[in-house]
């Protein structure tokens, strides 16, 4: 399980910062989807470009999970630094809201990350299966793939 580290010393200068892993496909790709998403409202980098300005953070928690990292040096980590991220969009989403306030959202969240994240070649050609290979134009297949199943499980119940 990914490390949750309360804050730096090294605060970002002028935007809040999420850092992820630059080697994972699964990770560029929702990143990718995020800058559209939030604009330039936050800075996107790679721990392999910025992890020498968070010396108080290790590199080995910088590749267990994704941090955001505010202005004022809290740092939000693992799926809480997506919902942070999702606060400077133009959508209103509460998950970051659910993550400080349920137990249970957070322990969903914690545990689901965590097993996305032991998995994420795995997760990278499932998110390219349900929606395609172009992050910043998603396409809805799995819509398609739930209409197939159910279609599927309708006639498998009319045999029976």
């Amino acid at each position: 399980m990914f490390a949750k580290i309360p804050t730096t010393k090294y605060p970002p200068n002028t935007k809040p910062v999420l850092i992820w892993d630059g080697e994972c496909g699964f990770c560029k790709y929702w990143v990718l989807r995020w800058e559209q998403l939030i604009k330039d409202r936050v800075r996107f980098r790679t721990y392999q470009e910025v992890a020498s300005e968070f010396p108080d953070i290790p590199i080995k928690e910088f590749k267990k999970a994704s941090r955001f990292i505010d202005l004022n040096g809290t740092i939000f980590s693992g799926p809480d630094s997506a919902y942070k991220s999702y606060t400077y969009s133009n959508k209103s989403l509460p998950w970051h809201r659910w993550y400080h306030s349920s137990t249970i959202f957070r322990w969903l969240s914690d545990h689901g990350y965590n097993f996305i994240a032991k998995h994420r070649p795995l997760f990278y050609k499932i998110t390219i299966l349900f929606f395609g290979k172009n992050p910043k134009s998603i396409k809805p297949y799995w819509f398609i793939y739930t209409l197939i199943f159910l279609g599927i499980f309708y006639m498998l119940l009319k045999l029976l």
